[in-house]
Protein backbone atom coordinates (compact mmCIF):
# COMPACT_ATOMS: atom_id res chain seq x y z
CA UNK A 1 0.00 0.00 0.00
CA UNK A 2 1.62 3.42 -1.11
CA UNK A 3 0.67 6.57 -0.78
CA UNK A 4 1.20 8.71 -4.84
CA UNK A 5 -0.19 11.78 -5.96
CA UNK A 6 -2.43 11.68 -8.70
CA UNK A 7 -3.29 14.48 -10.68
CA UNK A 8 -2.60 16.63 -8.22
CA UNK A 9 -4.52 15.02 -5.22
CA UNK A 10 -2.59 12.57 -2.51
CA UNK A 11 -4.73 9.29 -2.80
CA UNK A 12 -3.64 7.03 0.64
CA UNK A 13 -4.99 3.71 -0.39
CA UNK A 14 -3.36 2.57 -3.57
CA UNK A 15 -2.43 -1.17 -3.93
CA UNK A 16 0.19 -2.49 -5.59
CA UNK A 17 -0.55 -5.37 -7.35
CA UNK A 18 2.33 -6.77 -9.51
CA UNK A 19 0.07 -9.67 -10.50
CA UNK A 20 -2.64 -7.25 -11.99
CA UNK A 21 -2.62 -6.41 -15.87
CA UNK A 22 -4.40 -3.63 -15.24
CA UNK A 23 -4.41 -0.13 -13.90
CA UNK A 24 -7.57 0.07 -12.08
CA UNK A 25 -8.60 3.42 -10.36
CA UNK A 26 -12.37 3.35 -8.50
CA UNK A 27 -15.40 5.93 -10.03
CA UNK A 28 -15.76 7.11 -6.26
CA UNK A 29 -12.01 7.91 -6.32
CA UNK A 30 -12.74 10.50 -9.05
CA UNK A 31 -15.64 12.02 -8.02
CA UNK A 32 -14.04 12.68 -5.11
CA UNK A 33 -11.09 14.44 -6.61
CA UNK A 34 -13.28 16.95 -8.49
CA UNK A 35 -12.76 14.83 -12.00
CA UNK A 36 -14.89 15.22 -15.07
CA UNK A 37 -16.71 11.98 -15.59
CA UNK A 38 -17.95 12.99 -18.77
CA UNK A 39 -14.60 13.24 -19.87
CA UNK A 40 -13.87 9.46 -19.70
CA UNK A 41 -12.88 7.68 -22.60
CA UNK A 42 -15.00 4.66 -23.23
CA UNK A 43 -13.97 1.13 -22.83
CA UNK A 44 -16.30 -1.81 -22.30
CA UNK A 45 -13.91 -4.94 -21.76
CA UNK A 46 -15.07 -6.49 -18.83
CA UNK A 47 -11.92 -7.65 -16.33
CA UNK A 48 -12.21 -10.48 -13.51
CA UNK A 49 -10.60 -11.12 -10.00
CA UNK A 50 -11.34 -7.98 -8.06
CA UNK A 51 -14.66 -9.27 -7.21
CA UNK A 52 -14.93 -13.07 -6.24
CA UNK A 53 -16.95 -15.31 -9.02
CA UNK A 54 -18.34 -12.00 -10.73
CA UNK A 55 -16.75 -9.62 -13.79
CA UNK A 56 -16.51 -5.73 -13.80
CA UNK A 57 -17.33 -3.84 -16.51
CA UNK A 58 -14.83 -0.71 -16.45
CA UNK A 59 -17.04 2.73 -16.92
CA UNK A 60 -14.48 4.42 -18.97
CA UNK A 61 -10.88 4.92 -19.17
CA UNK A 62 -9.00 7.86 -18.07
CA UNK A 63 -5.29 8.69 -18.17
CA UNK A 64 -3.79 10.78 -14.92
CA UNK A 65 -0.37 11.82 -13.94
CA UNK A 66 1.45 9.76 -10.93
CA UNK A 67 3.91 11.52 -8.78
CA UNK A 68 6.08 9.35 -6.35
CA UNK A 69 8.48 10.80 -4.43
CA UNK A 70 9.11 14.29 -2.22
CA UNK A 71 10.56 17.90 -4.47
CA UNK A 72 13.96 17.05 -3.47
CA UNK A 73 13.79 14.03 -5.56
CA UNK A 74 10.57 12.38 -7.34
CA UNK A 75 9.08 10.72 -10.55
CA UNK A 76 6.16 11.23 -12.51
CA UNK A 77 4.76 9.31 -15.44
CA UNK A 78 1.11 9.55 -17.34
CA UNK A 79 -0.91 6.23 -16.91
CA UNK A 80 -3.96 4.67 -18.36
CA UNK A 81 -6.29 3.68 -15.91
CA UNK A 82 -9.53 1.72 -16.18
CA UNK A 83 -12.13 3.52 -14.16
CA UNK A 84 -14.22 0.56 -12.43
CA UNK A 85 -17.57 1.79 -10.51
CA UNK A 86 -18.27 -0.50 -7.63
CA UNK A 87 -17.43 -0.26 -3.86
CA UNK A 88 -14.06 -0.69 -2.58
CA UNK A 89 -11.89 0.46 0.11
CA UNK A 90 -8.86 1.21 -2.10
CA UNK A 91 -8.58 4.42 -4.26
CA UNK A 92 -6.46 2.50 -7.35
CA UNK A 93 -4.93 -0.67 -7.70
CA UNK A 94 -1.03 -0.18 -9.44
CA UNK A 95 -0.43 -3.00 -11.37
CA UNK A 96 2.32 -4.29 -14.02
CA UNK A 97 2.00 -1.57 -17.21
CA UNK A 98 2.46 1.02 -14.13
CA UNK A 99 5.89 -0.86 -12.51
CA UNK A 100 7.07 -1.26 -16.20
CA UNK A 101 6.68 2.70 -16.72
CA UNK A 102 7.54 3.40 -13.42
CA UNK A 103 10.52 1.03 -13.94
CA UNK A 104 9.69 0.26 -10.47
CA UNK A 105 10.64 -3.15 -8.30
CA UNK A 106 8.36 -3.95 -5.73
CA UNK A 107 9.92 -5.53 -2.62
CA UNK A 108 7.03 -7.24 -1.10
CA UNK A 109 8.83 -9.17 2.27
CA UNK A 110 9.65 -5.40 3.33
CA UNK A 111 7.01 -3.23 1.68
CA UNK A 112 9.07 -1.49 -0.48
CA UNK A 113 9.14 -0.05 -3.85
CA UNK A 114 12.58 0.69 -5.56
CA UNK A 115 12.24 3.00 -9.02
CA UNK A 116 14.70 4.99 -10.16
CA UNK A 117 14.49 8.91 -10.32
CA UNK A 118 16.76 12.29 -11.67
CA UNK A 119 18.31 12.23 -8.38
CA UNK A 120 19.12 8.93 -7.66
CA UNK A 121 17.21 5.57 -6.46
CA UNK A 122 13.94 6.66 -5.15
CA UNK A 123 12.54 4.47 -2.53
CA UNK A 124 8.79 4.27 -1.49
CA UNK A 125 7.57 2.28 1.75
CA UNK A 126 4.23 0.63 2.40
CA UNK A 127 2.17 1.34 4.99
CA UNK A 128 1.38 -2.13 7.32
CA UNK A 129 -1.55 -0.63 8.89
CA UNK A 130 -3.37 1.03 6.28
CA UNK A 131 -3.11 -2.35 4.25
CA UNK A 132 -4.47 -4.72 6.97
CA UNK A 133 -7.40 -2.11 7.70
CA UNK A 134 -8.37 -2.14 4.19
CA UNK A 135 -7.96 -5.90 3.46
CA UNK A 136 -10.62 -6.52 6.51
CA UNK A 137 -12.79 -4.06 4.98
CA UNK A 138 -12.50 -5.76 1.38
CA UNK A 139 -13.80 -9.32 3.17
CA UNK A 140 -16.51 -7.51 4.95
CA UNK A 141 -17.47 -5.94 1.54
CA UNK A 142 -16.96 -9.34 -0.19
CA UNK A 143 -19.15 -11.32 2.47
CA UNK A 144 -21.63 -8.54 1.92
CA UNK A 145 -22.19 -8.70 -1.91
CA UNK A 146 -22.27 -12.84 -1.40
CA UNK A 147 -25.06 -12.65 0.85
CA UNK A 148 -26.75 -10.01 -1.15
CA UNK A 149 -25.83 -12.18 -4.47
CA UNK A 150 -27.60 -15.28 -2.84
CA UNK A 151 -30.38 -13.28 -1.79
CA UNK A 152 -31.15 -12.35 -5.36
CA UNK A 153 -31.21 -15.83 -7.10
CA UNK A 154 -33.29 -17.05 -4.07
CA UNK A 155 -36.06 -14.41 -4.86
CA UNK A 156 -35.67 -15.51 -8.84
CA UNK A 157 -36.20 -18.98 -7.96
CA UNK A 158 -38.98 -18.10 -6.13
CA UNK A 159 -40.81 -16.31 -9.15
CA UNK A 160 -40.23 -19.26 -10.98
CA UNK A 161 -41.98 -21.35 -8.66
CA UNK A 162 -46.06 -22.11 -9.50
CA UNK A 163 -47.93 -20.66 -7.15
CA UNK A 164 -49.00 -23.38 -5.34
CA UNK A 165 -45.58 -24.14 -4.32
CA UNK A 166 -45.19 -20.70 -2.92
CA UNK A 167 -47.35 -20.97 0.55
CA UNK A 168 -45.47 -22.67 3.29
CA UNK A 169 -47.59 -25.55 4.49
CA UNK A 170 -49.07 -25.52 7.73
CA UNK A 171 -47.57 -28.09 10.44
CA UNK A 172 -49.61 -31.04 10.93
CA UNK A 173 -51.13 -31.40 14.50
CA UNK A 174 -50.12 -35.06 16.15
CA UNK A 175 -52.94 -36.91 18.03
CA UNK A 176 -52.51 -38.06 21.39
CA UNK A 177 -53.05 -40.91 20.17
CA UNK A 178 -50.44 -41.06 17.46
CA UNK A 179 -48.30 -40.23 19.82
CA UNK A 180 -48.87 -43.59 22.39
CA UNK A 181 -46.80 -46.64 21.47
CA UNK A 182 -48.96 -49.54 20.21
CA UNK A 183 -48.12 -52.87 22.42
CA UNK A 184 -49.45 -56.47 21.67
CA UNK A 185 -51.09 -58.31 24.68
CA UNK A 186 -51.93 -61.87 24.68
CA UNK A 187 -54.61 -63.30 27.71
CA UNK A 188 -53.60 -66.17 29.96
CA UNK A 189 -55.73 -68.23 31.39
CA UNK A 190 -54.07 -69.56 34.56
CA UNK A 191 -56.63 -71.76 36.23
CA UNK A 192 -60.15 -72.62 35.83
CA UNK A 193 -60.99 -70.35 39.41
CA UNK A 194 -59.08 -67.53 38.65
CA UNK A 195 -60.38 -64.14 36.51
CA UNK A 196 -58.87 -63.74 33.47
CA UNK A 197 -54.96 -61.85 33.33
CA UNK A 198 -53.48 -59.70 30.71
CA UNK A 199 -49.63 -59.91 30.43
CA UNK A 200 -47.59 -57.86 27.95
CA UNK A 201 -45.25 -59.72 26.02
CA UNK A 202 -44.41 -57.27 23.39
CA UNK A 203 -42.24 -54.59 23.06
CA UNK A 204 -43.87 -51.19 20.97
CA UNK A 205 -44.54 -52.05 17.54
CA UNK A 206 -43.20 -48.47 16.39
CA UNK A 207 -39.62 -48.36 15.08
CA UNK A 208 -39.16 -45.64 16.55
Amino acid sequence: MVSPVVSQVYLAKVVIDGGSALDIIFASTLQSMGYDMASLVPFDQAFYGLIPGAGSTPVGRATLPVTFGTCDNYRMEYINFEVAEFETSYHAILGRPSLAKFMAIPKHTYLLLKMPAPKGILLVYGDLQTSYACEAKNIELSDTLECSRNSVLVAQAAKNLPADQQQIPAKESTSESQLAPVVATKTIVLRDDEPHKTAVIGASLDPA
